[in-house]
Parts: C-alpha cells; structure tokens; sequence
C-alpha cells in the first residue's frame, strides 16, 4: 500500500499534542503578561529604563533602544545591534514591561560576550528557513513519486536544521533571561517582589520556545515514519 502524506495517526500521535501544548503556553504567557501588566514596576521604571539598566550592568555601551509597534513584537535585532520594544513595553511603567525589555536587553549582552550558543543559532537560520520551505515539500515528492525517493529523504535532513534551531533557543533564551534577571537584582533597584513578577513573565514565555520544540520534534519523528514506510 502506498504512503500518502496527508491527515494520519502519525499527526495524532506526534504532532497534536505539542501543538496542544504550544497553544497552552501562549495562552499563559499572555496570561502572565496581563496579569503584571497591572503591577507597577519598582520606581516607576519602563521597559525602557530595565534594557538600558540591564545594558548598563553588563557594560554594554553601544546598543540602542528604539520603539516598534505592535503588541509582544519586542526582539533585539544584532544586525543593527538595536533593541526594539513594543508599545506596551517601551514606556510601560509595568512589571511586565520590566521582565520583557530586560530579557531583550539579556540577547543584547550576548552578542556582545559572543555567547557561542547564539552564534549557533545565528549561522543556521539561513539553512533553517532553506529546511521550512522545502521540506515537506520535497518528502511530499519523494513519498508520490517512486523514483524521486531521495529527494525524501533530503526532506527530513532540511528539517533537522529546523529541529536543530529550536534546540539551540532553549538555552539562549534561558540564559538572555538569567542575565536580566541577574542585572535587576545586583542593580539595587529592584524589590524582590518586582524581581519575581519578571521572572513570572519570563518563565512563562520560556514555555513557548519549549513548545516550539515538541512542536519540531513531533513533525520530525512524524516524517521519519513516514519516509520509512512504517507507518501503519
């Protein structure tokens, strides 16, 4: 019997319990994000003012601040070494902002101490955004076209680079929110309440890339079956 790659127990199994998963934690991260968005930050301090202190504890002279729009779109840009911050965050005198820009501010002090896991991630993403657009497409061809059964193959090696990314964010995430939380303690001007509201708002984000990579895992295992024709 032919494989056909289309709706399957495969997708059951592997892949719909970590979208399950990936939907929970960013229905919490929102959550979290609301919730001590309603907190007052520690002296009335913006998001802003947390990237430029987290920045200032590290040393970290040259990066710029810059607002964007957008909701949750905040992200440190190390082409143009900028962070930019959403509207929420930027002049939000908010526990949440706080948490936010200074995890942002953490990917800042990364690129600057050359953190090897984000060069990492930095030198595969032109590979993994090869694997997210032909992957499936090659298995596709592989699995419907008997004599093409390579390119099937190759499939699932480009996608590896995608499971591979995935991988490499947990801990360049994890460590961007170590470090921000380690500068707002050390700088003396935070209470411990306001140092637990960030890291609420940080593990809580941390969750989403976990997901994303049982997200990764899923598929993968998925198309391995798949092209190794056990699936049943």
């Amino acid at each position: 019997m032919p494989v056909y790659y289309g709706f399957d127990t495969t997708y059951l199994i592997f892949v719909l319990p970590a979208i399950i998963f990936s939907l929970w934690a960013q229905i919490k991260v929102t959550s979290a994000f609301k919730k001590y968005s309603s907190v007052p930050s520690d002296g009335g301090m913006t998001g802003a003012d947390a990237a430029r202190l987290v920045l200032s504890q590290n040393g970290v002279t040259n990066v710029s601040i810059v607002p964007v729009s957008g909701n949750l779109t905040d992200h440190f840009d190390p082409g143009s070494n900028v962070i930019r911050l959403s509207e929420t965050v930027y002049d939000a005198r908010t526990a949440s902002a706080v948490g936010v820009a200074a995890h942002e501010a953490g990917h800042a002090v990364q690129y600057a101490r050359e953190y090897s896991p984000m060069k990492l991630r930095a030198a595969i993403i032109p590979v993994t955004k090869i694997g997210s657009t032909l992957a499936f497409p090659l298995v596709l061809i592989g699995i419907l076209v008997s004599f093409l059964r390579p390119l099937a193959y190759i499939g699932v090696i480009l996608f590896a680079a995608s499971v591979l990314f995935q991988l490499v964010t947990l801990p360049v995430e994890f460590n961007a929110s170590r470090r921000a939380v380690e500068a707002l303690s050390s700088s003396g001007r935070c209470t411990d309440d306001g140092i637990k509201a960030a890291k609420k708002v940080l593990s809580a984000a941390a969750m989403t890339y976990v997901a994303a990579l049982f997200v990764a895992l899923g598929n993968m295992i998925r198309l391995i079956i798949i092209v190794s024709g056990k699936r049943k």
